[in-house]
């Protein structure tokens, strides 16, 4: 029988697919279209065909547009992230350079204090130096030259000879101190009349006798060149001149050669 031999052979009827029937709709749309038909069934034709139009999951456009905002949100994100590094890496390199800039400071301070405190010790140093030249400086005690010489013999000196020289001066000629010490006499020494006697720095002595007055005291400091009184002739003198001795005690007899003593210490004689 031709429709048993149909339905073995052919199996089942499958159905138009979905696609088919709306390309038939909308083919039947445009025909109706051409007759003038479409007043009435255009409205409910496209409602039914909208009613069955694929969604957009069955298109797959809702994917392209999930796509496209997560790469918009990662493109920010990375934007940002980009942002927060640049400004960590400024603020880094604004903390870099402020502590280059401490510490370009404090060496400069370092370098300045130490060149101040090299100048100070410069000219503390070189002040000590002039104080120790002045403490080691001697002078004559007069201008004038030497009448009698150390050594001499005669009978105006008890010990035989003079322990002594003589400057040939006037009365009243200023008599300095020949170098830095401490005043131990002051005052009348007998044979010497009005005399001073002065403990130097180097431990050595010198007296200055025959003076009309005198213008220290014991104890007193004096330095080189320091005024210790005015020229005389007090004492065992036959007129105005200075005796000058030098020592090496404060005590008569521990005598030495006053010009030696004088030339050893730079003073030309």
């Amino acid at each position: 029988m031709a429709f048993g031999s149909r339905a073995a052979g052919s199996g089942k009827h499958r159905g138009s697919s979905r696609l088919s029937r709306k390309t038939a709709g909308y083919a039947g749309i445009a025909a109706l279209a051409t007759t003038g038909v479409v007043g009435t069934l255009a409205a409910p034709a496209f409602a039914a065909d909208n009613s069955g139009a694929p969604s957009m999951e069955d298109t797959g456009q809702n994917s392209i547009v999930v796509a496209d905002g997560l790469q918009d949100d990662i493109k920010v994100q990375a934007e940002s992230q980009q942002r927060a590094a640049e400004a960590v890496a400024a603020q880094a390199q604004a903390e870099a350079e402020a502590k280059q800039r401490a510490a370009e400071a404090k060496r400069a301070a370092e370098a300045a204090e130490a060149k101040a405190k090299a100048e100070r010790e410069a000219a503390e140093a070189k002040a000590k130096e002039e104080e120790r030249k002045r403490s080691n400086a001697f002078v004559a005690p007069v201008s004038a030259s030497v009448t009698t010489q150390y050594g001499a013999g005669g009978g105006m000196w008890s010990s035989g000879s003079h322990t002594g020289i003589d400057f040939a001066v006037g009365q009243g000629t200023s008599v300095h101190a020949v170098g830095a010490g401490t005043v131990v006499e002051a005052g009348w020494g007998g044979a010497y009349g009005n005399n001073v006697v002065i403990r130097h720095n180097d431990g050595t002595y010198t007296q200055y006798g025959h003076m009309s007055s005198l213008n220290v005291s014991v104890g007193e400091q004096v330095g080189a060149g320091t005024v210790i009184g005015l020229s005389g002739n007090t004492g065992n003198s036959s007129g105005a001149h200075l005796h000058f001795e030098a020592r090496t005690g404060a005590s008569y007899g521990s005598d030495i050669n006053p010009l030696t003593y004088l030339r050893n210490r730079g003073v030309g004689i």
